[in-house]
């Protein structure tokens, strides 16, 4: 059954827009935050056949999680991480998987996220190729920053606004991309103090649309970014009321608060002295017309015998009827035009008569 769904998925992919699908097998993904948008981005990756995922979530499945998708009543109780280990796992045996029931925000746990994302590859030992944040409070996304900036590590931030109504994607490459430090994603499209998202007592709305939207758009932004084919969005927001998607990139802040970010930054300049640069060399247009703003030109498919031949001599008509136009006979050297001293009016005049 696993082959027929890997194969289906390969047949779906490939179209001529990207190749080498089966690639995904040889790439690790860190997951942290297993809830509503992240529950969903691990699902849709597992049946795209990644090599590994790593999950992380200290959080356990309620009956209050029903509205969204992916978990079912029957696993209320058990860790987040655990009960989507078992669904994913039936989903796809092929998928190595690696759980971790923690929060990432205390000073032990952090140190060990950092170092399973620094060494938990699908070869133990080498890094995860992208990590993913999928959490709703404002500390976890600041310790997946912090971690990402320290080692370097490229990872996709994103999220669902406390009205359920907006969320957004967001990449960053340390040094060479703002991280979150710099400018916090809500802040910088709705002006919404991050800070205050995970209040205490209050519970945020959820719609699993919205969700279901956010984690398409990021895990699309995984795959092509794994895959290398179409663009990659730098920050992608989603705003349901107008189905609005603004898009952007913003440059890393050289006054970020986070040092591992400066350093970073500092880092990807030299980076950019050391590459040569590549000299762009422009094609002059030829100009067809100077006022020609489109470039169009008008070519007869007649020639000019062809027309000669069409026109042929005047025919002898009947008194009152005239030949509109024929051809004049070419202008000789040494032919001149007869002067005339008549005015223009007994021209016409003239001429109306006939």
């Amino acid at each position: 059954m696993l082959a027929t769904i890997y194969i289906l998925f390969l047949a779906g992919a490939q179209s001529g827009i990207f190749n080498d699908v089966g690639k995904i097998r040889t790439f690790t993904v860190a997951v942290v935050g297993v809830g509503g948008v992240g529950s969903v981005t691990a699902e849709m990756l597992t049946r795209c056949g990644i090599g590994k995922l790593l999950l992380f979530d200290y959080d356990k499945v309620e009956l209050a999680n029903m509205n969204r998708l992916f978990f079912q009543p029957h696993q209320a109780g058990l860790s987040k991480v655990e009960a989507a280990e078992h669904t994913l796992r039936n989903i796809n045996p092929d998928v190595s998987f690696e759980t971790h029931n923690y929060n990432i925000t205390t000073m032990e746990n952090f140190t060990h996220f950092m170092d399973r994302i620094s060494q938990g590859g699908l070869e133990e030992g080498k890094p995860v190729d992208l990590v993913l944040s999928c959490v709703d409070n404002f500390e976890a996304r600041m310790a997946i920053n912090t971690a990402c900036n320290e080692l370097g590590q490229i990872w996709m931030e994103s999220g669902v606004s406390e009205n359920a109504v907006s969320g957004h994607i967001q990449l960053i490459i340390p040094g060479e991309t703002a991280c979150f430090a710099c400018a916090p994603p809500l802040v910088v499209a709705a002006n919404i103090d991050e800070k205050t998202l995970k209040r205490e007592g209050v519970c945020a709305a959820s719609l699993p649309t919205t969700m279901g939207v956010v984690a398409g758009l990021l895990v699309q932004n995984v795959l092509k970014y794994l895959l290398k084919f179409g663009t990659v969005s730098y920050y992608l927001g989603y705003n349901a009321m107008q189905d609005f998607f603004p898009s952007m990139a913003m440059k890393a802040n050289p006054q970020c608060n986070d040092r591992h970010c400066r350093r970073q930054q500092e880092e990807y300049k030299k980076k950019e002295v050391e590459q040569p640069k590549v000299e762009v060399v422009e094609e002059e247009e030829e100009v067809v017309h100077e006022d020609n703003e489109w470039g169009i030109e008008l070519v007869s498919e007649v020639t000019d015998a062809e027309l000669q031949a069409a026109s042929g001599t005047v025919p002898d008509l009947p008194e009152g009827i005239t030949v509109a136009y024929t051809i004049p006979a070419e202008v000789t050297s040494g032919d001149t035009v007869e002067e005339t001293e008549q005015s223009l009016e007994d021209l016409m005049a003239q001429m109306r008569k006939l």
